[in-house]
């Protein structure tokens, strides 16, 4: 795109962009109409003025050269002047006037292309003018009132320019926040209800953000219908396969214990990657609300619980708040999930958190073989099987672990990434949830 370099200088927020709108066509046309309009009508009326003071002047040093000094100042009384001679010492040698006098400058060079008799002019300030000129009888000063050479009070317009521009501006952004509102209201209910949080919402403002909103309702109440059309559907599930396997093992109980043992493993295995099928299936990463958890307390106990366990897990630094809303039963799952792939394919594992701009970074490192860069979106997946990469000798486990911790990163607005251990050379595994 032609301007597709002013992306980088447009508010990203529609707060900002809405302001933009308001006041960049407000700003320009204010800064047209002070160059177009008073520059060129204040300078050409103070032009105009000057040229007719200028006349006067003429005639009344034309008359010094034919009169007396006490005849000419008779007339210059009359046409509102104050004449009268000055020494050479007393003419400034270059013109005053202020630094923002800017019809000033206009008075200047006009005076300066009609009187060939021109010495020097002091402007100091918006009542009174000091000229001086060369005559017959040698140099003169003219004093008049600054209202003859230029328009009154040119200010006023622009005060009144700013301030109508301002307070219309105002006026306009306060009505179109009352039009933006609903649009961020529902941005916010879109938000938390794919973070698992049902936040009220009331469809309001504009037509069209009215039906955006009762389309969002819509289908946050076709959602919520399948999902608890889904969790009954696999309460049952779990009821009717419960039913058999208990009754496998009270037969099982029955055999001897060469025929029972490898049979009852079975039907333990049975049981296990049922309870796993279900709690994915299920989809609970954001049942629980958030609450306000020390993540490096609760990186630390599962850590210990691992180590009751036997495996070699160790906390290499926390470097996090004291306090983070997150749902901890879900994160500690997630992590739990993590260190046992870790310590199952390789020997030892350190875990860690960090907080990051608009993150909390929880990370799982081990010295196993990790996994190659081009399978680990393939790792992420459901019962995802990567023999090359990880050894399935080692484990029971039936491919959803990874899954379910992404499933709770994405709970938390984050994300679960799998990248290379620089400390242990295997495995490091982030898993990324908003702060």
């Amino acid at each position: 795109m032609i301007f597709g370099w002013l992306k980088r200088y447009v508010p990203r927020g529609i707060y900002g962009r809405a302001a933009l709108i308001l006041v960049l066509p407000v700003v320009t046309l204010q800064l047209v109409v002070s160059v177009v309009f008073i520059q060129r009508h204040f300078e050409g009326v103070t032009e105009q003025m000057t040229r007719s003071v200028a006349l006067e002047i003429d005639l009344l040093l034309e008359r010094l050269e034919t009169g007396g000094m006490a005849e000419v100042q008779d007339l210059a009384q009359t046409l509102d002047y104050t004449l009268r001679p000055v020494d050479a010492a007393a003419v400034p040698d270059t013109d005053l006037r202020r630094w923002f006098d800017f019809s000033g400058l206009v008075v200047i060079r006009t005076l300066k292309e009609r009187l060939p008799e021109y010495r020097a002019l002091v402007l100091p300030d918006n009542r009174e003018v000091a000229f001086y000129a060369e005559s017959a009888a040698g140099p003169v000063r003219l004093d008049f009132r600054r209202v003859r050479l230029s328009a009154s009070n040119p200010h006023q317009l622009l005060v009144n320019m700013v301030f109508f521009g301002v307070l219309m501006t105002v006026i306009a952004f306060i009505y179109l926040r009352n039009q933006l509102r609903p649009i961020t209201r529902l941005a916010h209910a879109a938000k938390a209800f794919g973070l698992g949080r049902h936040v009220p919402y009331h469809p309001s403002g504009a037509e069209e953000v009215r039906a955006a909103g009762r389309a969002f309702l819509d289908m946050r109440a076709r959602i919520e219908r399948h999902i608890e059309q889904r969790t009954l559907m696999l309460s049952g599930v779990s009821h009717d396969l419960r039913t058999p396997l208990t009754r496998l093992k009270l037969g099982l109980s029955m055999l001897d214990d060469a025929d029972r043992m490898p049979l009852e493993r079975d039907v333990e295995e049975m049981q296990r990657l049922l309870d796993e099928f279900l709690s994915f299936a299920g989809g609970d990463a954001g049942a629980a609300e958030p609450e306000p958890v020390d993540p490096g307390a609760l990186l630390r106990c599962v850590a210990e619980d691992a180590q009751r366990a036997g495996k070699d897990v160790t906390v290499a630094f926390v470097d996090a708040p004291e306090t983070v809303h997150l749902r901890p039963v879900a994160v500690r799952r997630a992590l739990e999930n993590l260190i046992g792939n870790a310590v199952r394919y390789g020997t030892r594992a350190e875990v860690s958190v960090r907080s990051s701009p608009g993150a909390l970074v929880f990370s799982v490192e081990d010295d196993g073989p990790g996994i190659p860069g081009e399978l680990r979106a393939e790792a992420l997946k459901p019962f995802a099987r990567l023999d090359p990469a990880r050894n399935q000798d080692r484990g029971t486990g039936v491919g959803l672990g990874l899954a379910i911790a992404a499933d709770v990163a994405r709970a938390h607005g984050g994300s679960l990434h799998l990248g290379e251990s620089d400390r242990l050379g295997g495995l490091c595994a982030e898993l990324r949830l908003a702060r």
